[in-house]
């Protein structure tokens, strides 16, 4: 199984300003990213910036790096003309990671891309165990509900699926299983086609009112697949604070080798 991996780095960040570029234990933090998916056995790997302070920095440890324009509303409209750029056939397997994920376990790349490869649907992605009562009620944590077949049903903001019995009443929420409850992981394996495909689909009313663009794959009957990943991911970096806390990680895994 041959796959793409896409890391789009944008440059802005309202919480934290350059992001791509951050110093993590002397790399930038998109070089992290682009090692990590390399590791993943991908065929290519290509980085997609808005910014030229990024692609110089991206220049110096691969060629694989495109210039994109800075107008994009989405990661997907991004992607659509990463699509353009390589000139991919529509069979290919794309993975989209996120360029502020320097922990990212290169297991689940291939996991996603491999769980695409062997459906027919245009999309695939993963979830992870809930085993916090906390993050079933939290409305930032996006859960997920499925078939039998892996076919996602829906992505809900919502605690689904909704235990009638026990969230009926508020005072009950301390006793609901968390075992009923999977959080959705924002990795996406596409096929390259249906990338150019979505960004012409309608945007749906449910994606609109839950701030979720997968809904719109579901809204207009395409399939997604999904499987619990095989390492439970961590957090992105979004904040300065985030940021401190990958670097305090590495370095003590450093000391520790």
């Amino acid at each position: 199984m041959e796959f793409v991996v896409v890391i789009p780095a944008r440059y802005a960040s309202s919480r934290l300003p350059g992001k791509p570029l951050a110093d993590i234990c002397g790399k930038p933090m998109i070089q992290h990213v682009y090692e990590k998916a390399m590791a993943a056995g991908a065929s290519k790997v290509v980085i997609a910036t808005d910014h030229q302070k990024v692609f110089d920095a991206v220049s110096l440890f691969t060629k694989d790096v495109l210039m994109t324009s800075e107008d994009h509303q989405s990661g997907t409209e991004r992607l659509a003309q990463v699509m353009d750029l390589l000139g991919l056939a529509d069979d290919t397997i794309v993975v989209n990671v996120q360029g502020d994920e320097p922990l990212l376990a290169c297991e689940n790349v291939a996991q996603v891309a491999a769980l695409l490869a062997d459906s027919s649907a245009p999309m695939a992605t993963l979830s992870v165990a809930i085993d916090d009562i906390a993050e079933v009620l939290n409305p930032n944590a996006v859960k997920v509900v499925s078939d039998i077949n892996k076919n996602a049903l829906y992505f809900s903001r919502a605690s689904i699926p909704f235990d009638r019995t026990n969230m009926m009443d508020a005072a009950n929420n301390h006793q609901l299983n968390c075992a009923n409850y999977q959080r959705h992981v924002g990795i996406y394996a596409y096929r390259a086609g249906f990338i150019k495909q979505y960004i012409k689909l309608t945007p749906s009313p449910l994606e609109q009112l839950e701030s979720l663009e997968q809904l719109r794959v579901l809204y207009h009957g395409h399939q997604i697949k999904i499987e619990q990943a095989q390492i439970a991911p961590h957090a992105g970096v979004d904040t300065p604070e985030d940021l401190a806390r990958v670097v305090s990680y590495l370095e003590s895994k450093a000391a520790s080798e």
